[in-house]
């Protein structure tokens, strides 16, 4: 039907130019009235077809029934209105090649909600919601994430919580707001990241084999479930950040995979195209609709669903010709080099706009090389994501503490290695889903010793990890020390609850979340070197360090951590300034599960001078333990 068209001469122009960023608006399935009709337009992408058409239940999936009509802007766009086309139709592109006549039938690119798995087709849907978060965006625009505290309990929704009574089936979206809003509340953490919930074919793969780059996936519910959980977690001042993968996509049939007969938005070149650890198809970044599928998909989430910040998925997969490959199964950049230029690009072309139009919000790169500048500004040569997830800390941490305690004094350069880089980027320190699954065993069950042992290891490495600089992300469970790794297929082991070794570990990781939030000195200078000063990382013999986490305020935090089981008495530490020193935080308390060894709530610094200090405290260090302790003023 003439006239139905959504898309403007203007909209052409910007989407043949890359920079058409909500084509979520004019491309997919809209519901509207046309002629006083009520029906559906269509719109895709298919620039090397003969032949589209849409198939669906309203035609018996008849490929003759509803041709689609090509533009004649040269824009490769086929459109179409039709009549009586209703709210939750299913649907699917029949496809018809130029090159070969290949048949197939495709999802919708731009599909807001698709078939619940294993259906493989999309649905037609409108997004209409009446959000009651307004509050919440409005404050989220002045409230500066680089001096505020940040702690992120990442969450896979289809086995956080599974009613075993029920199948063992997993929470839909409405039940799980409730459930996760007030565990994250009462825990401290201030946002939640979800593991990809836009639609994928295979469940294993956790979501990171998207598919639908705009549907939140069907098996928790409808697309207004889902705006119920961010508007409910916003409603508690809980932020959502959601992961999101531009660095590939499956190649399921249905999918984009050969969209029209061509590799039209993977490279054809299997070189460039295919990525050989996934067996997935890579995005060609320099094609210009393609940037905008992509940088559309991020605006989508951050617009249509209020999220507050993206994860970026594999982003040194993207940025590298060479990821993964052997020397000659790449194709090096115009200079010769490794660099992927067209992802580089993309990259800052995306941070770009998504803060410019959605300012409040966060990018976050999993980047796993030494890339510099990941996380400065575009206009400073960097890459412009807010922060990048420091890998690198991550495992020499966890190797750290893998290692029996005996001989962790010869392994102490992985704990003072991470102040050498820490403020060369602005980072978020992970301790993430990907380090608790393959067999590489629980945070807990990666501790040596015994089970005491094993808790005060675990509460010592979280401990840690609230004292360095940098924010802070949890994977569920690791909160009250589930000993099993992560299973897709089944719930966390909240019975573990019962216990109180894992009763305790769930209040320190709670206290730890007030005590961080609590005080500037420990998140008000993450990023600055201001904020940060060693006492003493030289006693290696006993495999112990302490130093002064500064706000700008020049208040101080002095944390100390004794990384064998052997508790150390009259330990004596400089300090920069008299007076009491009060024990905030202390892993070995008895409530968390600890033997009690301790400063009975403080000590008083004597005249003494120590590691170049002129006043010095003598503490009792806890096996296997770290100390929190302040003063008001240095």
């Amino acid at each position: 039907m003439q006239g139905a068209s959504l898309l403007t001469d203007y909209d052409i122009y910007l989407f043949k130019e890359g920079r058409h960023f909500r084509l979520y608006d004019k491309l997919g399935a809209h519901i509207r009235t046309v002629r006083g009709r009520k029906g559906a337009f269509f719109a895709v992408w298919a620039p090397n077809a003969a032949q589209v058409s849409v198939i669906g239940e309203f035609n018996g999936w008849e490929p003759q029934m509803h041709p689609l009509r090509l533009r004649e802007d040269g824009s490769g766009i086929w459109e179409g209105f039709l009549p009586g086309v209703e709210q939750g139709a299913a649907y699917k592109y029949h496809i018809v090649s130029q090159e070969n006549g290949h048949r197939a039938g495709k999802g919708d690119p731009f599909a807001y909600y698709w078939e619940l798995s294993p259906g493989t087709a999309s649905r037609v849907w409108d997004l209409q919601y009446d959000w009651q978060d307004k509050d919440w965006l409005e404050s989220r625009h002045g409230y500066n994430l680089f001096e505020g505290p940040v702690s992120v309990y990442e969450v896979h929704l289809g086995s956080w919580r599974r009613i075993p009574e029920e199948g063992n089936r997993s929470l839909n979206y409405r039940e799980i707001a409730h459930y996760l809003a007030d565990y994250v509340k009462e825990m401290g953490f201030t946002h939640v990241e979800i593991l990809p919930v836009m639609e994928h074919p295979f469940y294993g793969s956790w979501g990171y084999q998207t598919l639908g780059y705009f549907a939140p996936t069907s098996r928790y519910g409808t697309p207004q479930d889902f705006m119920y959980l961010v508007d409910h977690l916003h409603q508690n001042g809980i932020g959502v950040i959601l992961d999101w993968v531009p660095a590939h996509f499956p190649n399921d049939e249905h999918g984009l995979a050969c969209f029209d007969g061509t590799h039209l938005y993977e490279h054809e070149d299997a070189r460039r195209g295919r990525h050989p650890e996934w067996d997935s198809f890579i995005f060609n970044y320099g094609r210009c609709e393609v940037a905008a599928f992509l940088i559309s998909s991020a605006f989508f989430w951050l617009e249509k669903y209020h999220v507050d910040g993206l994860r970026v998925d594999a982003v040194a997969s993207m940025l590298y010709l060479d990821y993964a490959r052997q020397a000659g199964e790449w194709v090096p950049n115009a200079y010769g080099g490794r660099e992927n230029l067209e992802a580089v690009t993309f990259l800052k072309r995306l941070n770009e706009a998504v803060h410019q139009e959605f300012p409040g919000t966060l990018t976050i790169a999993e980047e796993s090389t030494t890339w510099p500048l990941v996380s400065r500004p575009v206009y400073a040569g960097g890459l412009g994501f807010d922060m990048k997830w420091k890998m690198g800390w991550m495992h020499d941490t966890l190797h750290y503490f893998a290692t029996d305690p005996l001989f962790r004094k010869y392994e102490h350069d992985k704990l003072t290695f991470s102040i050498w880089y820490a403020f060369t980027e602005k980072f978020l320190l992970p301790l993430s889903h990907d380090e608790v699954v393959h067999e590489k065993r629980s945070l807990l069950s990666k501790m040596p010793g015994d089970e005491w042992q094993r808790f005060a290891n675990l509460r010592l490495l979280l401990g840690y990890m609230y004292g360095h600089p940098g924010k802070k992300l949890l994977f569920m469970g690791g909160e009250f020390g589930q000993w099993r790794e992560w299973n897709h297929d089944g719930s966390l082991d909240w019975h573990l609850l019962g216990h109180p070794l894992h009763q305790g570990m769930q209040r320190w990781v709670r206290d730890l979340n007030r005590l961080y939030a609590a005080e500037p000195a420990l998140h008000e200078l993450d990023f600055a070197s201001e904020g940060f000063e060693w006492i003493d990382f030289h006693d290696w013999e006993q495999s112990i360090v302490s130093f002064l986490r500064k706000g700008k305020d020049r208040s101080a935090v002095l944390v100390v951590c004794n990384f064998t089981p052997v508790p150390r008495y009259e330990y004596r530490l400089g300090v920069p300034c008299g007076g009491f020193w009060r024990e905030l935080l202390n892993s070995d308390a008895v409530v968390y599960g600890g033997s009690g060894h301790g400063n009975f709530g403080g000590v008083e610094a004597s005249p003494l001078s120590a590691h170049g200090r002129p006043f010095s405290l003598s503490l009792t260090l806890p096996p296997l333990g770290v100390l929190f302790l302040k003063t008001e003023m240095i």
